[in-house]
């Protein structure tokens, strides 16, 4: 049995495209924060840009960088809305630790809370959540 160094072709691709929509979804919450910052208190601007940033995110990947062939939608977007909430609780415990903790300023602190949480959550989204039954080959054992 021979065994593979990297990711299938297809998890690669998925990672890409996962990896081009928490771009565009981490441009949707900088510039969403760099707005609500000046409107409300700290904590609720980074709480209401997550949101916006989120939504995003789901539309993104459950059409296009991860999608499956999972026919109980509700059930995937509630498993999805968990996979928030840990990504949440990660981003807001290092927008607290670097802003609070370490002193540095709020937007630095709010881009860098979203690569510990990446991570995390490519691997629930991809394993999990959008996971893409059809097309596996099955395993042979040579």
């Amino acid at each position: 049995m021979r065994k593979r160094l990297l990711p299938s072709r297809q998890t690669q691709v998925r990672f890409l495209r996962f990896f081009t929509v928490g771009g565009i979804a981490f441009v949707v919450n900088v510039a969403s924060f760099a707005l609500f910052k000046f409107l409300l208190p700290p904590n609720v601007a980074f709480t209401l840009a997550f949101i916006l940033s989120v939504a995003t995110h789901y539309s993104l990947n459950r059409f296009w960088a991860l999608p499956s062939t999972r026919s109980d939608t509700i059930r995937q977007a509630l498993e999805y809305l968990c996979t928030t909430c840990v990504s949440y609780l990660i981003s807001f415990s290092a927008f607290k630790l670097f802003s609070s903790v370490l002193g540095i300023g709020l937007g630095w602190s709010q881009a860098l809370s979203v690569p510990p949480a990446t991570v995390v959550v490519f691997f629930i989204l991809n394993y999990w959540v959008f996971h893409h039954r059809g097309n596996v080959p099955p395993r042979s054992e040579s």
